[in-house]
């Protein structure tokens, strides 16, 4: 199977499948789904005419009604439409469901970036003990957020889960039930969930996906790489947000962050109690059976809350006597199941997953000044009387020395309280799951040395006087911001005081990129090249110190929020950028297509632990030559004017206003957390969260963030007749190479038909034909740049894959426009009718859901 193309593979598993069993779909017993499965395809066939005649969105919508509904009411009509949104959410998930049975055949699970292929090619160069002296000191650690970029309720996650097991298994019967299950089960969220809705859907994941490949993983690479012998780093791990992510989410408390920490501890001893369970049945033999009974009731008392003595240490400690004693006693019979045992506690300890606490540091200075006032106040020493009066460096200097303790009790200010109490709380979930279960803390929107300084602070004076066993990750998200990175940083590896609690904790200093708000603020080339530069940079001083920095990437699923090809990504980096570890945020989709199902979870996992790997085994040199990071110096700079001055255009945020989907966001209740940051009642661009910034451009099909500034900045260098630098660059360099190849993703998902009548609107027509030039000169720029004839030309399973979600969603595309129009029209009119704006404001809404939903392969 595996030696036919992929592309071929993926046209048999997938496309073919579909085609079948959306037919299936279309012919359900209920009159809705019937009458709706026969119409949409019209519809459909309507849209795709449409556009292809230049018609606009009320066009198509209005001739699909006089050609084949011309009896129906207005009201009819609307509800039709709604209806037509219902099905297409439905197609989507039964799409996703395909692909995901389809993985392990589309995919070669034994291929180049696997770790069979990693230690094959290490064992046939003679360099397996070097492949284990890596693998003793590398890291990967995904970190799952909470940030809402995926739509599906627990419910129809569940049901795509049993639909893709059916598909696997061909069941025709029980697929038919479960796509009836579906179109009667609804999609829609009435409220908005709790920071601890987010925490328990993602808990979801790791009980029944991360806890078995993680565990299958570490079981192969102890196996076939360590012929068996125990290995001291975890290799891998999973990092966790929800309930602890407080950035712009006033939800998250201090009691669900608590709370967040006993369902994780809850959840791994409830998997650990089953696979007691299990091998209770196979160590039935003497002196082993009445052991593994004992472990299994005191982890049966600590899911039932009963009181148990049983600790993390004495639970290894007995699995290990069990293991010896099957090894020595009973022929090592069901060894490898203990063993595998084990690898899990190893893995997961007592808390699952680490959940990191975050907070924007503008708050931070908020809390810590309103913390120094009550101080002062209540007559305590611990701060002078003239603290506000001292400049900065004065500061960092007296809060690198303060020591004792702040008396809550002085705290007035409810939100500061929190803020403190969730220290306090962090503190406490050491000390029930272990430190590995709460012991990082990221600072956003990070600037300075004193904003560091501030939170090392108020650890220690709150809960840490003794020992701060917390590590503090600045994050480093403008442009401005990742310039002044190594500064800050020197500044704090040159502090004694912070320099001895780095000894205390390994030498080792997390720091944190966002590539999302990078983005958002630089453009897509220049937010890119800022990261790795300040990676560069960071590592160098980092070195200088004796440091070992570790660099947290916050991506998102979308090129332009950093996602695209993660593996290749890393797998780009050279020698002058720290790699001992990788840690990257997985959100909203990319957790459920790059990890959602065993075989993809490990498929990706195997990736990322090879992508920096690779590299280092083959002594690939990927270092930038002068010539070709001049190249990329400019091309970056040049794209960063032509955005910087994009953003600047007075039609930028009233374009994104009027003519997309960024208002509606925050009705469509999928996130607890507001989607913007600050008060302020119009749009201020700096509150725009990255989210729906780049999704409200992926609504319009118009994907700005992912290209915008790279056309014109290749056009420089074709109208000077120095083109082939850029070729050179692209050729030559993985790291250039790698960010265009993502660039193309997001153009191949770009479809300007559907917004092109904007070009005739008198206010934004000139804004609109800005956007279509600069994409239009991308995508010319990007096929002369790579040779191809067609974007991602290299890549014809995914450029399918796209193809067939995007045809999916094209009239639902098409009504989120014709909806959009509706309104601004109801808005111009001398009477407003708020009734009728009211239900093509749902509509928008409505539709957002299926179009992110069906964007999961921008992961």
């Amino acid at each position: 199977m595996s030696t036919q193309p992929k592309i071929t593979r993926f046209n048999q598993n997938v496309v073919a499948k579909y085609q079948i069993y959306n037919s299936i779909f279309m012919t359900l017993p209920f009159y809705e789904v019937t009458k709706t499965g026969a119409l949409l395809p019209l519809f459909h066939e309507t849209c795709k005419k449409g556009f292809a005649h230049q018609e606009d969105p009320t066009t198509i919508v209005e001739t699909f009604f006089k050609k084949y509904q011309a009896r129906r009411s207005p009201q009819s009509q609307i509800n039709l439409l709604f209806r037509f949104i219902q099905y297409i959410e439905r197609q989507v998930v039964l799409f996703d469901a395909i692909e995901d049975a389809a993985f392990a055949k589309v995919h070669n699970m034994d291929g180049i970036g696997t770790l069979r292929s990693l230690k094959e090619s290490a064992a046939a160069d003679n360099k397996l003990e070097i492949l284990q002296k890596y693998l003793e000191e590398f890291k990967v650690r995904i970190v799952l957020t909470a940030h809402p970029t995926q739509f599906y309720p627990g419910a129809v996650l569940g049901i795509i889960t049993d639909l893709t097991e059916a598909i696997k298994q061909n069941d025709l019967l029980l697929i038919n039930d479960l796509l009836a299950q579906l179109g009667k089960t609804p999609f829609f969220k009435h409220k908005k969930p709790t920071p601890y809705d987010e925490a328990v859907s993602l808990i979801w994941y790791l009980e029944n996906v991360f806890y078995k490949s993680f565990g299958m993983i570490y079981d192969y690479i102890q196996q076939n790489i360590f012929d068996g012998k125990h290995i001291d780093n975890d290799i891998i791990n999973v990092g966790f947000w929800p309930g602890g992510d407080r950035d712009g989410n006033p939800f998250v408390t201090p009691e669900i962050t608590l709370k967040v920490a006993q369902r994780l501890r809850a959840t791994i001893i409830k998997n650990y109690y089953r696979d007691a369970k299990r091998l209770r049945r196979k160590l039935t033999f003497d002196g082993v059976e009445d052991r593994i009974v004992a472990l299994e009731t005191e982890l049966y008392k600590i899911i039932t809350n009963q009181k148990s003595d049983l600790t993390l240490a004495t639970f290894e400690r007995e699995l290990k006597e069990i293991k010896n004693l099957v090894i020595t006693k009973h022929q090592s019979l069901y060894v490898d199941e203990v063993n595998s045992f084990l690898n899990k506690v190893h893995l997961f300890g007592f808390h699952f997953s680490a959940l990191d606490i975050r907070q924007d540091s503008r708050k931070h200075d908020q809390f810590f000044n309103d913390m120094v006032n009550a101080t002062i106040e209540s007559g305590s020493d611990l701060f002078p009387k003239n603290y506000h009066e001292l400049t900065e460096k004065e500061q960092v200097t007296l809060l690198s020395k303060v020591q004792g303790k702040v008396d809550l009790s002085w705290i007035k200010d409810e939100e500061t309280l929190k803020a403190l109490q969730t220290i306090e709380a962090i503190k406490t979930i050491q000390e029930t799951n272990g430190e590995q279960a709460a012991n990082r803390y990221i600072i956003s929107n990070n600037q300075t040395t004193l904003n560091v300084m501030q939170l090392f602070a108020m650890l220690k004076l709150v809960a840490f006087q003794d020992q701060l066993t917390v590590d503090i990750g600045p994050l480093f998200e403008t442009i401005t911001d990742l310039e002044n990175a190594p500064t800050v940083m020197e500044d704090l590896y040159t502090n004694p005081e912070y320099a001895a609690h780095l000894k205390s904790r390994g030498n080792k200093q997390t720091i944190m990129l966002g590539f999302s708000d990078g983005t958002k603020d630089g453009g897509y080339l220049m937010a890119n090249w800022a990261i790795y530069r300040a990676k560069e940079n960071l590592t160098a001083i980092s070195r200088k110190y004796d440091i070992t920095v570790i660099f947290f990437d916050g991506r998102g699923g979308p090129p332009a929020r950093g996602g695209g090809k993660t593996h290749n990504f890393y797998a780009s980096l050279g020698p002058t950028i720290e790699d001992k570890e990788v840690q990257l945020t997985i959100q909203g989709q990319t957790i459920s297509s790059n990890f959602g199902t065993l075989d993809s979870s490990q498929y990706n996992l195997e990736q990322l632990i090879s992508s920096g790997i690779y590299n280092s085994l083959n002594e690939v040199n990927l270092s930038m030559s002068p010539e070709n990071r001049e190249v990329m110096n400019d091309l970056a700079k040049r794209s960063y004017e032509t955005y910087a001055a994009f953003k600047a255009h007075p039609k930028f945020i009233p374009y994104l206003e009027h003519m997309s989907t960024l208002k509606y966001y925050a009705k469509t209740n999928i996130g607890s957390r507001p989607s913007k940051r600050g008060n302020a009642k119009g749009l201020v661009f700096s509150d725009l969260r990255a989210i729906p910034f780049v999704g409200s451009w992926s609504q319009l099909k118009q994907n700005v963030p992912g290209f915008f500034g790279v056309g014109t900045a290749l056009k420089h260098y074709e109208d000077i007749g120095e083109f082939e630098k850029a070729q050179h660059l692209y050729k030559t360099s993985s790291f250039f190479k790698t960010l265009i190849e993502n660039s193309m993703m997001s153009l191949s998902k770009s479809f300007f038909d559907l917004t092109k009548y904007m070009s005739e609107d008198p206010e934004y027509g000139p804004f609109w034909t800005i956007i279509y030039t600069e994409y239009e000169t991308t995508k010319r720029l990007i096929l002369k740049l790579t040779g191809y004839k067609e974007l991602m030309e290299e890549e014809p399973a995914g450029r399918a894959s796209i193809a067939v979600r995007e045809s999916i969603v094209l009239p639902l595309l098409t009504i989120q426009q014709y909806a959009l129009k509706k309104i601004q029209e109801l808005e111009k009119a001398e009477v407003r009718d708020e009734a009728q704006i009211a239900v093509f404001e749902k509509i928008v809404t409505r539709s957002l859901f299926g179009n992110i939903n069906a964007s999961r392969n921008s992961a």
